[in-house]
């Protein structure tokens, strides 16, 4: 609780784990166009995608709801000049059986081509008069028990008309009702009265925030109005049940009260448990205030807010926020125009601090190419680094690039990286064939025109990553934020990570009761932290260069981190060093706490993870996590974690050689000897190398491998009992390449993953299996030591020759053997059977084996 979560990024994707599909829409620029993706985080979905157009009738914000009957889901759309009525099969019709075999399903969307959107039951016109308010951006839909959709609108004379479709199987006509404050009960009208007549005041009362609570036989529905009142109305009732003055809950201005609320959001949440929850955002010029209420029935039918909490914001534009029982979640946009997402427990934290989600960065503006380096080839290593740059932003950097005379859509990465070489080269050789130039100026300007395509892809990559809402699923307590064409996963953040990318304002205010048990080891944790923060904060990207070569190059660490720290101390213009030597005094003992924070990211182990129990068991676990979406979640989750504890262990090896060069007895704590710093610098060594590889094996890509490669190979490999760690599947890489991670967890790791967490005795998460936050972090936590070099199994290695990635499993061992002598033999053996495979049969002598 109160932990930072991280964005993790994946293709445009959502999903309900252990529920099999749900889909989600996503609106395009265009405003009369409605793009709709169904994803599954368990199977492949054929026909997933359809791109709706209403010609002539853009949506309104926040127009596109959905609603899911027991045979259908039903999609309502608002337009600025109508009302629509989409069904669509429900997900759960696709299962036949009990058991899944097919990793490929149809879409709900594979037969939306049959729909007659023509219907005159599916859709309605608004009526004229008195018509939508100007400039409305609020509306709610539902259904109703008898199947009715039910579309409430701002109405330009003031308060809310409801327009009803009758059920889709049922003959009827469209009916409306104008719920106005003037009047307690409203009858239906055929045709429109105006206002004048019926007497009613202006449009202070117009809503701005619709939301709607569905009850049995009921709807009650809540406008957040201009006047910055929230109004209740019953809707079979017709009755205006409860009118709350927000402004009493917030401190006021005379300007506040006769300005009129435009920025204004309401978001309901109910809880079985609890009741019915209230979250408003109220506006202010450079302030905005979130309050929380929970709504109290009266006697006589007649209901009040019983206010929960009231927290503050700073003044950054509020873009969307989502509301749970316990939590609050935010999106905005600060001065610098920057997405920042925090939530917030309104019932736990008096103190009203914000929880950090750490975003997911955008690429390095700055490509170095070293004089002995290829600038094309560096450019392109670049670009295409898997997890740095979308397939979109590419190819529309491309099509710019390209002067707009082609079309490139649906690329493969290859393909796409062809193009791209090609369109870059053709405008260099355009600007080169009139004269001679020496090799550094062709150089030169090979960077030049290589920079301006990077430059372009940096600005697409930027917009299409801009999240534009916040997707809460309130079964699952699953949070995504949804952007142009692509969703990004939020998951939680683990103790060290969470420590290391907390800011310093954060940090100071970090509850130490939450870290450890012992007080006092929470603080030393704490301080140590800080003192890793402020080297790395130093440490620019040439400096960090050195350790990453050094592990390249498979020289020592700990001689990398001494180069570091005697650069550091070289150009310690701002007296960091000092700053850090102040805070190791503050450590009670650092030996002991830097042991704690390694023991914190070692997942060494000496039992067996190899073998599971086959999963024959129903579909929501034999298929559980086995999409392509739900695979790009937990490895880049993965590289993640290791990109952070690969920056921890690099400024904990510096620290550690700085103790050793101050040799002080108050930092060391007295008593404390030298054998114990050296005993930590060679714990934290392989630690490092172990998340270098990690995070190396997590942007490696995989090969695409014919089919009767793979069979050819299987049957070479059952001879040496070894073909039953790998499934006979093709890769074939299209939009998005492979990497070996995701691949050993599609292909193995996954299924031993889900055999141990759901079929061991006493689990946890057979109670807690529908929460997002309980899973994810299960599965990536159980799937780091079947990617840690120095434990027993060897099930990465076996899948990787299983699946021919013979390239990349050399250069695995070459990373692994000078420091790992865990799997020695192993690693001899395969080594070995590349070698033959690639031809360089002469070279197995090297490996001290005989391979068959």
């Amino acid at each position: 609780p109160g932990r930072p979560l991280l964005s993790v990024p994946a293709c445009p994707q959502f999903v309900v784990p252990c529920v099999p599909h749900f889909p989600f829409p996503l609106r395009t620029t265009s405003g009369d166009t409605l793009e709709l993706v169904e994803e599954s985080l368990d199977t492949e979905l054929l026909n997933n995608a359809v791109r709706l157009r209403i010609q002539g009738c853009p949506l309104l914000p926040g127009g596109v709801h959905l609603c899911e009957v027991q045979n259908h889901l039903v999609l309502l759309l608002v337009t600025v000049q109508s009302v629509h009525r989409v069904l669509l099969p429900h997900p759960a019709h696709a299962y036949r059986g009990d058991l899944i075999t097919e990793s490929q399903m149809q879409s709900i969307f594979t037969d939306i081509g049959k729909i007659n959107f023509r219907d005159p039951s599916s859709y309605y016109l608004i009526p004229s008069v008195p018509g939508l308010a100007a400039n409305s951006v609020a509306s709610a839909a539902w259904l109703s028990s008898d199947g009715e959709a039910l579309f409430a609108l701002p109405s330009a004379a003031g308060g809310i008309f409801v327009i009803k479709l009758p059920p889709h199987d049922v003959p009827g006509v469209v009916s409306v009702v104008e719920l106005k404050q003037s009047s307690v009960v409203q009858r239906f009208l055929t045709g429109w009265m105006p206002t004048a007549i019926r007497g009613d005041g202006g449009p202070s009362d117009v809503p701005i925030s619709l939301a709607v609570h569905c009850l049995d036989h009921d709807a009650f529905l809540f406008a957040l109005c201009q006047d910055h009142k929230l109004r209740m109305w019953s809707y079979k009732d017709q009755m205006c049940l409860m009118v709350a003055d927000l402004l009493e809950f917030m401190p006021v201005s005379r300007d506040l009260r006769l300005a009129a609320g435009t920025g204004h959001r309401l978001r309901l949440a109910f809880s079985q448990s609890l009741g019915l929850y209230l979250g408003v955002y109220m506006h202010a010029p450079k302030r905005g205030q979130f309050c929380v209420f929970q709504l109290v029935s009266t006697e006589s039918n007649r209901y009040s807010l019983d206010h929960i909490s009231s927290l503050f914001s700073s003044q950054e534009t509020l873009i969307d926020f989502a509301l749970t029982s316990a939590e609050i979640w935010a999106l905005w946009h600060n001065e610098e125009n920057q997405t920042i997402v925090k939530y917030i427990n309104f019932e736990q934290n008096v103190a009203g601090q914000w929880n950090q989600v750490f975003m997911q960065p955008l690429p390095e503006e700055e490509v170095t190419v070293r004089h002995d380096q290829d600038p094309r080839e560096t450019y392109l290593e670049y670009l295409f680094m898997p997890g740095r740059f979308s397939n979109a932003a590419i190819q529309k950097a491309l099509q710019i690039f390209s002067q707009g005379t082609e079309r490139y859509m649906d690329l493969t990465w290859d393909e796409l990286k062809k193009e791209v070489t090609l369109a870059v080269e053709n405008e260099f050789q355009g600007s080169v064939t009139e004269y001679e130039c020496s090799l550094e100026e062709f150089c030169q300007l090979q960077v030049e025109f290589w920079s301006k395509f990077c430059a372009c892809c940096l600005q697409y990559q930027e917009a299409l990553s801009r999240p534009l809402a916040l997707l809460l699923n309130p079964y699952t307590n699953m949070v995504c934020l949804l952007k142009k064409g692509s969703v990004s996963f939020l998951v939680p953040c683990s103790l060290v990570d969470h420590l290391y990318l907390l800011s310093n304002e954060h940090l100071l205010t970090e509850d130490d009761a939450v870290i450890f048990d012992d007080l006092e080891m929470s603080r030393d944790v704490v301080c140590l932290v800080q003192c890793l923060r402020l080297i790395g904060e130093s440490i620019s990207m040439e400096i960090a260069y050195i350790m990453e070569m050094a592990c390249s190059r498979l020289q020592p660490p700990e001689k990398a981190a001494e180069q570091i720290l005697e650069d550091l101390i070289a150009n310690d213009t701002e007296n960091v060093m000092e700053d850090i030597h102040s805070k190791l005094q503050e450590i009670r003992n650092p030996i002991h706490a830097i042991g704690v924070l390694i023991r914190e990211m070692d997942y060494e182990t000496d039992t067996d993870m190899e073998r599971a129990h086959p999963l024959n068991m129903r579909m929501n676990l034999t298929q559980l996590y086995g999409s392509s979406t739900a695979v790009s979640v937990v490895c880049w989750g993965v590289c993640k974690i290791a990109t952070i504890r690969f920056q921890i262990c690099r400024d904990l090896l510096i620290l550690q050689q700085l103790l050793l060069r101050l040799g002080d007895p108050m930092v060391l704590g007295g008593g404390q000897l030298f054998q114990s710093q050296q005993d930590l610098l060679h714990r934290t060594s392989p630690l490092l190398l172990s998340y270098y590889l990690i995070r190396w094996a997590s942007q490696c890509l995989a090969s695409d491998i014919p089919f009767d490669t793979l069979e050819s190979n299987l049957q070479h490999l059952s001879v040496l009992e070894l073909a039953d760690t790998t499934v006979l599947t093709p890769h074939k890489l299209v939009s998005s390449p492979q990497t070996i991670v995701e691949l050993f967890f599609q292909e193995v790791a996954r299924k031993h993953i889900v055999s141990r967490l759901f079929l061991q005795p006493n689990t946890s998460l057979v109670e807690t299996s529908l929460n997002w936050s309980h899973l994810i972090t299960a599965v990536m936590a159980d799937f780091l030591p079947l990617l840690w070099p120095s434990n027993p199994g060897f099930l990465f290695p076996e899948c990787l020759i299983g699946s021919c990635q013979y390239t990349q499993l050399q250069e695995y061992i070459r990373l692994l053997q000078p420091w790992c002598h865990v799997n020695m033999g192993s690693c001899c053996f395969m080594m070995g059977r590349c070698y033959l495979v690639m031809g360089e049969g002469h070279k197995v002598r090297h490996c001290g084996c005989i391979c068959c």
